[in-house]
């Protein structure tokens, strides 16, 4: 996704100031190569505010762990859901972001009157959904999504890279980078490549053929 203005949250009741609980949804990893995309919904405690929260690209590694924790212990509820590699080559990675969106708030305990979601499309969903140009820098309810989302990829790459070392996925997290990208050339794709992005299937049909 673009970057995003570096300003401090807003309150939630800069879009929504009507009753009931507001969920903030986002997501991580719409660009990589490879691996899911996972999608956060939160619901924050009024009673338990969380100093800090901001978008998870403006924070540092030990600071959006620090606030996930948070996140995970004093949210009201936090679901997250993913969008597999398998959906993200059969729907496009849209629709997949969307799809697991939309499985992040179904999967919270309680059920918001309001969605607030990072960007500009929404999922599918009977309560009220409002998207959020720059959300994750804008409402602490995205930015919380966003630093869970962001922590959990991250992990999840750590453990991609235990299974498949050559490609260096616990440093890139599956984003095309130099490096990654020279080991796809060296390797071809493995199973946690998503075959339809443009170098997964420029190296399957290369000559070379696949990989792992």
């Amino acid at each position: 996704m673009p970057s995003r203005a570096r300003s401090r949250p807003e309150p939630l009741s800069t879009f929504w100031s009507g009753p009931g609980l507001v969920a903030g949804v986002d997501e991580a990893g719409r660009g990589p190569l490879a691996g899911p995309v996972v999608a956060v919904a939160v619901i924050l405690d009024s009673r338990k505010p969380i100093p800090g929260l901001r978008d998870s690209k403006t924070l540092t590694p030990r600071a959006r762990e620090r606030l996930h924790d948070a996140v995970m212990a004093d949210a009201l509820c936090c679901s997250i859901s993913y969008g597999s590699v398998e959906e993200i080559d059969r729907l496009d990675i849209l629709r997949a972001t969307l799809l697991a969106m939309r499985r992040a708030v179904e999967g919270l305990r309680l059920e918001p009157r309001c969605v607030l979601v990072d960007g500009r499309q929404v999922p599918d969903l009977p309560m009220t959904s409002l998207a959020v140009v720059r959300g994750d820098a804008r409402v602490e309810a995205i930015a919380a999504a966003s630093i869970v989302a962001k922590v959990h990829r991250d992990r999840m790459c750590a453990t991609l890279h235990e299974s498949y070392p050559g490609y260096g996925f616990d440093v890139h997290k599956g984003y095309p980078t130099a490096a990654h990208l020279a080991a796809l050339r060296r390797l071809g794709p493995c199973p946690a490549h998503r075959r339809t992005f443009g170098p997964v299937r420029a190296r399957l049909e290369s000559p070379l053929g696949g990989g792992a």
